[in-house]
């Protein structure tokens, strides 16, 4: 049965060999990029137009046309290749329409190639839009699925292309568009049904594996990448002297491919990577991305049946021979069926989405490295003090209400790139709102301790310190795990004189590093200069600060992450009220976690409100205090 996709919907990939269809009523450009792991377009050589048709795996048509056959070999794609991006624009020039609003919408189909459809698209709601993506085809634990994506720009083909990474995207843009005006024409056919043995697509120079990633997405929030990695075989391509001649080690190995139309078995690690975290780093955010898609296509399709249910009341309703009587009732009971039924369709394919993901965190949860892990994972029971930095650290969870069960770890890539900010206020949430004003203070206090344990957990010793400032001593009781392991670098500052002494040392150590780095001299720092990173915890803030301290707060705030100086803040908003719009730039550049579950973080594809939940200890447990005994004394014996 065909599948009817909305946009957001994705469906899984039957066969390998496929046709992408393209009616458009007026004529357009057809093309596809590929992607590497995190959906980035290496090059030019990575996309297929009509000045270059063919790729391995891929043919596109040589022309403008109002119908299109792509064919795709999905199996014979390179390994470094992770998803396929069909695009569609406007020819400039020739009269033509400038922009997608004033022609009829596109229409994609996905055909097997005995012709039978998979699944169909009908890209509406564009509008000055001269560029579309329409759909996207990508590799998620060994299996292919076809996303339906409609993104329109109104920027066109340079805008399209620079999305996904391009480098110098206008020129390429320029490029296709002049070869489709220079008519350089040859429609690709449809090709005929082969055996399985024979090639249907030609070949052109093999693609290498993709460049060793360093850096990703991060979220409020941070994203994707999934599926396999292995080298391609061909020679590196010295035109990308970054290119790696060597691929990733593969992913450990997965139990056979699941027939078609079912779900394939979940493994831990089964996303690339040059390492198992990374794996696990990857394949985490692939599970985010996954959860976000489904859940998007989930509330479109629902919107849509009750716009439909809406719409046909409205038409009932507005006839007076069919408002009354049972004509009327018969409409009526057929529009909320209808609804009903869409909206039962709806759940059923968000359940088998949520299933599988269900599914695979069951297998990656326990799998997870430390810094990745939650407080209760045995894994910290056997912590040892590491060698190296990690890629990333777990900073929390996050869920949507159609599966508040199914947790995402929150993971932020190290070292921090953005101060954090404990929110010690009420905001909008709920679960604050059940807490007094000293529980609340309390527990974002404790939410600071455990992240700045695990901060230091995660890193050699030596190579980081923490600061307190705490001018009232009213967060004695929280920072007792810090205090009582020797693990601080000196005693929480009190008073106004503490606050002043720590925030000019900190100062100092910004402004020192800076100078040597522009003078590129960074042996001349002076030898009593701690090298490991910093960090600061401020608590009840703005008390205890004068005017001088908060534009040094705000100082490190903005410069201090890039020479290791890091900020934690655990306020309330509320509290520097009376400074006005002056810290609203200090409280944007902070990335706002909560002691408590709050929605207040946005993914960047559909913009969900996700709930936010910190990364505790279970109630009563010591490992807190194990963990951080284990530093303490590794950095005695890296001291002596």
């Amino acid at each position: 049965m065909t599948a009817e996709l909305i946009r957001g919907q994705n469906h899984p990939l039957p066969h390998t060999r496929l046709e992408i269809r393209v009616s458009a009523g007026h004529p357009v450009v057809a093309g596809a990029t590929l992607g590497d792991d995190r959906g980035r377009v290496q090059g030019p050589e990575w996309i297929a137009h009509p000045g270059s048709p063919a790729l391995p795996g891929i043919e596109v048509s040589q022309q403008a046309a109002a119908d299109h056959r792509l064919a795709l070999d999905l199996g014979a794609l390179p390994a470094a290749v992770h998803r396929v991006t069909v695009l569609l624009a406007l020819p400039v020039g020739a009269g033509g329409p400038a922009r997608f609003g004033s022609v009829a919408a596109p229409f994609v189909a996905v055909t097997g190639l005995d012709g039978d459809e998979v699944a169909t698209f009908t890209i509406t709601g564009l509008d000055a839009e001269s560029a579309v993506t329409a759909l996207e085809l990508y590799r998620r634990q060994g299996a292919w699925k076809v996303r339906a994506v409609g993104q329109g720009y109104a920027g066109g083909l340079t805008a399209m292309l620079g999305d996904q990474g391009v480098e110098r995207p206008g020129e390429i843009a320029t490029a296709i568009l002049d070869a489709v005006a220079r008519g350089m024409a040859r429609a690709v056919s449809a090709p005929p049904p082969r055996v399985p043995d024979a090639d249907r697509v030609r070949h052109s120079a093999p693609l290498t594996g993709s460049d060793h990633p360093d850096t990703a997405p991060t979220l409020p929030v941070p994203l994707p990448a999934d599926a396999t990695a292995a080298d391609s075989g061909g020679g590196i391509n010295y035109a990308h002297p970054r290119r790696r001649s060597a691929a990733p080690p593969p992913p450990p190995s997965a139990p056979e491919a699941a027939p078609p139309g079912r779900p394939a078995t979940p493994v831990a690690g089964d996303a690339t990577g040059w390492s198992m975290d990374e794996r696990l780093y990857n394949q985490v955010w692939g599970m985010f991305e996954d959860l976000a898609r489904t859940t998007a296509a989930y509330r479109s399709a629902v919107d849509f049946a009750e716009s439909r249910m809406d719409q046909e009341l409205d038409r009932v309703l507005s006839d007076p021979r069919s408002r009354v009587g049972a004509t009327g009732d018969a409409a009526r009971e057929a529009a909320r069926a209808k609804c009903e039924e869409l909206t039962t369709r709806a759940r059923e394919a968000l359940d088998r989405d949520l299933a599988q993901l269900d599914a695979e965190s069951e297998v990656v949860e326990p799998a997870l490295p430390t810094p990745f892990a939650r407080w209760d994972n045995p894994v910290w029971h056997a912590y040892r003090v590491p060698m190296e930095i990690p890629m990333a650290l777990r900073l929390g969870d996050l869920h949507l209400p159609e599966r508040p069960e199914l947790r995402i770890p929150m993971l932020v890539r190290l070292p921090l790139e953005r101060g954090l900010w404990v929110d010690s206020g009420r905001g909008h949430s709920e679960a604050a709102a059940l807490l007094d004003e000293g529980r609340l203070r309390r527990l974002a206090m404790d939410t600071a301790v455990a992240h700045a344990a695990r901060l230091l957990a995660v890193y050699p010793a030596g190579e980081f310190t923490v600061h307190v400032i705490d001018p009232a001593g009213s967060a004695a009781a929280s920072l007792a795990p810090l205090v009582e392991t020797g693990v601080l670098a000196g005693p929480p500052a009190a008073g106004a004189a503490g606050v002043a002494a720590v925030l000019a040392r900190l100062t100092e150590r910004v402004d020192l590093v800076q100078m040597a780095i522009r003078a590129g001299a960074a042996d001349s720092l002076p030898p009593g200069l701690d090298p490991a990173e910093q960090l600061l915890i401020v608590n009840d803030f703005p008390h205890g600060f004068d005017d001088r301290c908060v534009n040094q707060l705000r100082y490190l705030a903005d410069e201090g992450p890039a020479v290791g100086v890091h900020l934690m803040m655990v306020a309330d908003r509320e509290d520097a009220s009376a400074y006005g719009p002056v810290l609203d730039p200090l409280w944007r550049s902070l990335l706002r976690i909560t002691p408590v579950a709050d929605d207040h973080l946005a993914d960047p594809w559909v913009g969900h409100a996700w709930t936010y939940e910190p990364a505790l200890p279970p109630q009563g447990s010591a490992v807190i205090r194990q963990v951080l005994g284990q530093v303490a004394e590794a950095r005695q014996a890296w001291g002596r």
